[in-house]
């Protein structure tokens, strides 16, 4: 479980960077901190060292890309999720390149975001639908049957139960009501599946299923 005491939001449009620092008030009760540039940015994730930073993608002195990268670097502790307009392939993956955990749309409705924020003291970082299915088109099509069988077959049954719900957008509770199983335990399945595959984020998780054919 994750514990959101100080958050970071990186955004340079005053009444969105207020929503979202409203958003994680409401969900965290954290303290929350704010920059409005990738300059700011830096000097503030260095200043208050936060647990999750927000970062939108276009900032008035650069990308927020660059910030993800800095903050992969030199703060791996810091969940690092974007919130951005932007869901075309080319953002999208140019932050999955750069260590994002997490990607929200701003243009999602406040019950949506809110609840994806809440996900992440489940330890399940936040992924809008909208951006899973963009990346489970990219990379469906472009797999092999028999590359897919060999990685498959690393997999337990149930742990490809879990990793396909996962891939669908589930979060864990639904996870484990749909397979009648306690939490802990498709916890324990989720961490096994990401150990296996070698990926440490639910964005990642939904790429490697695309990957196995399991979606």
């Amino acid at each position: 479980m994750n514990r959101i005491e100080r958050a970071l939001v990186i955004e340079d449009v005053a009444s969105a960077a207020a929503w979202l620092s409203g958003l994680l008030r409401d969900v965290f009760a954290c303290d929350i901190y704010v920059a409005a540039s990738v300059q700011e940015g830096r000097k503030k994730l260095s200043m208050y060292r936060p647990d999750l930073v927000l970062v939108d993608l276009g900032l008035p002195d650069g990308s927020g890309v660059e910030l993800l990268r800095y903050a992969a670097q030199n703060f791996p502790d810091c969940l690092r999720v974007v919130t951005t307009i932007y869901a075309d392939d080319e953002h999208l993956f140019a932050a999955l390149r750069a260590g994002v955990q997490g990607y929200l749309l701003k243009d999602e409705p406040d019950t949506k975001v809110r609840r994806a924020l809440k996900s992440i003291a489940d330890g399940e970082p936040p992924l809008s639908s909208l951006v899973a299915q963009r990346m489970l088109a990219a990379f469906g099509p472009t797999v092999s049957h028999s590359e897919s069988a060999a990685d498959e077959g690393v997999l337990s049954p149930r742990e490809r139960e879990v990793l396909t719900l996962i891939a669908k957008g589930m979060r864990m509770p639904e996870v484990a009501e749909m397979l009648g199983i306690t939490r802990n335990t498709t916890a324990g399945y989720i961490k096994s599946v990401y150990r296996k595959l070698g990926v440490s984020t639910r964005a990642e998780a939904a790429l490697k299923a695309a990957d196995l054919g399991l979606v």
